[in-house]
This record gives C-alpha cells, structure tokens and sequence, in this order.
C-alpha cells in the first residue's frame, strides 16, 4: 500500500480561491481592500524570487501589494522609520520584512517593531505569547498551512501522537503548539534526542522540519502514520548531468511513501501553503482591523 499523496499545489489554489471570495465579500460589503507590504532589503535571489511571487499572487486574489525594496546598505534608523510608517498606514494590513536581513540589521528588534496586529508572518514575540497560550494571534505561515493540511486530511487531529522534528521558531515551536492546540500528544525532537528513530515511530503525525536532506528512512514511520514534509534542500543530481542538482525534502520519499498512511511531496507539498496562508492572514488582520468577522477555515 502507497500513500496517499497530500497535493499541496492543488489545497493551495483552494485556499487562495477562499481568501479571494473573501476579500471580494470585504469590498463589496464594507468598502475595504486588505492591503499587504512587503519589505525587501538588499538583493538576496531567493529573496527577491519568494517578494515577486507574493505580490504576484496577492494582486490575484484582489488585494492591495505594496512592495518597498530598500539598498542592501540601508540604516536600521531607516528600516524601523519605514515599518512605523506602515503600521500607522491604514491601508495596509499586513507587514512582512522579508528574512534574512543584510547582517548590520537587528533581526530581531526588525520583527518586534511590526505592530503585532499587523505581523502576518508570526514571528511578533507579542504573537508568539498568544499562541504559547492558546490566545487569539497571528500564527506562522508555514505551521498554519500543515495544520490546515492536517485538518482537512484528518478531520480531527484529537488525541493523536504528533512528533515535530526540529525546534526552530519559525516551524518547529509554534507547529507543536497548534497541534497541542488541537488536543494533540505533542513530542519534540531534535539531533540530541536519544533513540530519536523510536521517537518517531510512535507518532501518528510526523512533521520534519530539520533542514538535512532526507534524513528520515521510511522505517523510522510507523504503518499508516502522516507525513509532513516541512524541509526544502537542494542536492546533486549528477543523473540529471553535470552540475545539474534538484530539489528535496528532510524525508526520504521514496521509502516513506510506501509505508506512510498520507505524505507531502517536494516541491509541492508544504512549500505554496506557505504563501496562500500569508494572504489568509492578511485577509484575518484586516477582518480583525475592521471588528469584522473572522474569515472561517483561514485561521487557527
């Protein structure tokens, strides 16, 4: 038995298609348009990639991108003077200050400037609070897309044994945290756990956020379980000619889909939840902003 393949592109399109209707019910019911800025300093590839991607999907589910692409050199004074203006700009909902930063810039004093209201990334230590105790927040665009995977996959997660690989803030944390907000038995385990194989095999859930190319062996899964590919590595691909590489995830597929219940693939798998639940959060903020009611199945 196979699994069955979790079609991240496909759940994507469907949620991009939820936000849409949304921001259309906001335009012709209450005269808003929910409005996302994007902040780029310097001019990192990947970076610039992932903004144009973003304000090219915005602009299709029919909201507002405001793009602000800043000198590699520019001052922190500078930086935090933009990111006030925007969070006393009505017009826009969301703020994002695309990672990394150049090194002269303070991460972490960047991302705790955004007005917590306004941080559609999550990483707001105000947010990150909230969620820690199951309060209203923005939540992480990655954990939020594996959640609602999970959610729809499952129906209810309740009661099950989730293990998260890795402990990052940006994944790793916060997606232990809504799977306990989900009344999940949460565990998670890193490159110091002890029998880290055992660990895993015990989980109904496995969601692997590590950042190591294929690291999991389909026998590390237990019969059934549901796999939740977070990793995106690229490797040699020597068969695909010289110098040719591709891209894959902190699971190695070929063996897990033979024992896993469910999987994500990559690429297609995690990686455009990531984006369409950026524009769920926007389309939150700005219902939040407004006192209007939350858009249901965006959130957590």
């Amino acid at each position: 038995m196979t699994a069955t393949v979790i079609d991240g592109k496909e759940f994507a399109a469907r949620v991009r298609a939820k936000v849409a209707g949304h921001v259309t019910r906001l335009k012709d019911e209450n005269g808003i348009t929910p409005g996302l800025a994007v902040v780029l300093v310097g001019e990192d590839p990947a970076s610039q990639v992932y903004v144009r991607s973003k304000g090219k999907m915005t602009v299709e589910v029919g909201m507002n991108s405001f793009e602000h692409k800043l000198e590699v050199n520019t001052s922190e004074e500078d930086l935090l003077a933009l990111i006030e203006k925007l969070n006393n700009d009505p017009a826009v909902h969301g703020i994002l200050c695309q990672l990394p930063l150049p090194k002269h810039l303070d991460e972490d004093l960047i991302i705790n400037s955004i007005s917590p209201a306004k941080d559609v990334d999550g990483f707001h230590i105000s947010n990150v609070g909230l969620l820690g105790t199951g309060q209203k927040s923005m939540v992480p665009c990655t954990p939020l897309g594996c959640l609602m995977m999970l959610r729809d996959h499952h129906g209810s997660i309740s009661g099950m044994n989730a293990v998260v690989i890795g402990r990052s803030n940006i994944v790793g944390k916060p997606m232990a945290q809504l799977l306990l907000n989900d009344s999940a038995t949460v565990t998670i385990a890193h490159s110091r756990t002890k029998d880290l194989a055992d660990v895993v095999r015990a989980a109904d859930i496995v969601v692997a956020a590590v950042g190591r190319p294929e690291m999991v062996p389909g026998d590390w899964i237990k019969q059934g379980a549901t796999v939740i590919d977070v990793g995106i590595n690229r490797i040699d691909a020597p068969e695909k000619g010289e110098g040719k590489t591709r891209l894959v995830g902190d699971v190695d597929y070929a063996s897990c889909v033979e024992v896993a219940g469910a999987i994500t693939p990559v690429p297609g798998g995690v990686g455009p939840m990531t984006i369409a639940c950026l524009l769920a959060n926007t389309v939150t903020a700005c219902c939040r902003a407004n006192g209007l009611a939350e858009p249901e199945g965006l959130t957590a």
